[in-house]
């Protein structure tokens, strides 16, 4: 591949520039996918979970915050969204007029689908003064029922600008939402939903590969247990990963995230090991959503322009504002 720019968002966010390879350097699919690109005028956004193939491809590869920004900001015409479908709907959210599109329209979450709508707003009906804080990993639906958006890499901040005089409810995620509550102080209800891609990181299983590598520190991501926080020498979001990895003086670190942020770690930090938590049942972490999407299903979905997103223009506006709000708050 060419070279890897990382520069810094607005709002203190991380996100890592691709220049395209030489096309000899590609093999076949990956040229024609080049080639469509340009021909669409099209931008290409990958998360930090999707395989190296895609992220090596990547116009912009980052967290859920760094992503949404470029969505926010891009002049393409087409974007094309590797990562999974809440990811795509908060980009046609803040794009309505552009084409956005995504390699397989089933690649969902756990997390979006433990907080459906229609249960969120009955229970919200149960507080009328509920400020409600959702992690960017849910609906279209339920954003536009929401006060404000959050990522891992900003639910600090976000939770310590909500109003003092508001109840706060937390969605989705339970265990994220424990850890803020743990490091601002302000009590929420949190909704029961998590990622089951990182509740498969246990105590032993972490106990265990401490023993193997006992100088290697650990890294977490705070959609893990608290049995596995209490472990960790740092809990971040993904992109706080890179940073925090390319300034330990560790040579090997254990890294307790899904499986494909190992790939971009070690384009960053060279000369560096980087090993997977393990679980339980398995050496690491895949989640099944985001590797849904492959080379093909992208080229497909380029030629084809679809699957698209489309949302109302309706539950656009509604679930815009709370998008914008938590983009002002990160400046």
């Amino acid at each position: 591949m060419g070279d890897t720019i990382t520069l810094e968002n607005r709002g203190g966010a991380d996100f890592t520039i691709r220049e395209p390879a030489a096309p000899a350097h590609l093999d076949k699919i990956s040229q024609e996918i080049l080639r469509v690109k340009k021909e669409l005028n099209a931008v290409i956004l990958a998360h930090n979970y999707q395989i190296p193939e895609i992220q090596d491809l990547a116009d912009y590869v980052g967290d859920s915050l760094g992503l949404s920004q470029q969505a926010a900001e891009t002049k393409a015409d087409v974007i094309v969204f590797c990562g999974v479908h809440f990811m795509a709907e908060t980009a046609k959210i803040l794009n309505p007029s552009k084409t956005v599109i995504l390699p397989d329209r089933d690649a969902g979450c756990s997390l979006e689908q433990s907080c459906p709508a229609d249960k969120l707003k009955a229970f919200q009906a149960n507080n009328p003064n509920f400020y409600t804080i959702a992690y960017i990993n849910c609906s279209a639906e339920v954003k536009a029922l929401s006060d404000v958006i959050c990522t891992s890499g900003n639910a600090k901040k976000i939770v310590e600008a909500a109003p003092t005089d508001r109840d706060l409810l937390f969605v989705p995620d339970e265990n994220l939402g424990a850890w803020v509550t743990e490091q601002t102080n302000r009590p929420m209800t949190l909704w029961q939903g998590n990622c089951y891609a990182h509740v498969e990181f246990t105590h032993d299983s972490i106990m265990e590969i401490r023993k193997t590598h006992p100088d290697a520190p650990l890294v977490a991501h705070p959609e893990c247990t608290k049995s596995v926080r209490l472990l960790a020498d740092e809990i971040c979001s993904t992109e706080k990963m890179v940073t925090f990895c390319q300034k330990s003086e560790a040579k090997a670190l254990i890294i307790a995230t899904e499986a494909g942020m190992l790939h971009r770690l070690q384009k960053e930090c060279p000369g560096k090991e980087f090993i997977p938590a393990p679980t339980d049942s398995c050496r690491c972490n895949e989640c099944r959503y985001m590797k849904m999407n492959t080379l093909p299903k992208l080229l497909s979905c380029m030629e084809n322009l679809s699957p698209q997103v489309e949302l109302s223009q309706d539950l656009i506006d509604k679930a815009r504002a709370p998008i914008d709000r938590m983009l002002a708050l990160s400046i």
